[in-house]
């Protein structure tokens, strides 16, 4: 977020989100950065690193294939040059977003998802019924040439009503209330990588 081309974008995304409850924002990082991304979820994936997600938390966690189908593995610090630039970005979005909303918002948890083809994730909201620290969600796209007839849209179900659908789209950011935005993910005809995450307060 140093990029001062992301600076001037940050009052769009302030708008969006406290006009509407979501916000999207193409070519969030540059563009060799998102391909690195990229090249990094297929290295863990073919080195078996990456795990079938759940649903749920704590002893209710279960993977259920017929509700969620990625496969993902947590973000930590120190792993890897690229994913520390994207944690740094994000850190720097974080504190724009206290400074706009003053949300208190400490801290920013994310994982790599990668969905074969023909996975889905069936509409949800990403808070727990019983914590509520995730405030705002943010899902980062990772495919390079993503064409509408390949599928695996993200489907936000706005509050105003009606359906808006997303495509992964490589570099395109989309931020969201955590608590306030159904949303699904529809089964596409390829892979399909993100980076999907969220800004927790206490």
């Amino acid at each position: 977020m140093t990029d001062t081309s992301l600076q001037r974008r940050l009052p769009q995304i302030i708008d969006e989100l406290a006009t509407r409850g979501w916000a999207r924002l193409d070519d969030f990082l540059p563009l060799p950065l998102t391909r690195e991304l990229a090249e990094e979820c297929r290295k863990r994936a073919q080195t078996g690193a990456l795990s079938p997600a759940g649903v749920g938390r704590g002893q209710a966690l279960a993977v259920r294939e017929g509700i969620r189908g990625d496969r993902i593995q947590w973000l930590e610090a120190g792993q890897d040059a690229a994913c520390d630039r994207y944690l740094a970005a994000m850190d720097e979005l974080r504190q724009a977003l206290n400074r706009a909303f003053y949300l208190g918002l400490e801290d920013y948890e994310s994982h790599f998802a990668l969905y074969p083809p023909g996975a889905f994730y069936r509409k949800h909201v990403d808070r727990f019924r019983d914590d509520d620290r995730r405030t705002v969600s943010a899902v980062f796209y990772l495919n390079d040439d993503w064409r509408a007839e390949q599928g695996g849209v993200l489907r936000l179900y706005p509050r105003d009503g009606g359906e808006l659908d997303v495509l992964p789209a490589a570099g395109t950011l989309v931020l969201f209330m955590s608590a306030e935005l159904p949303h699904e993910v529809l089964p596409a005809t390829r892979e399909r990588l993100s980076l999907t995450g969220w800004f927790r307060r206490r």
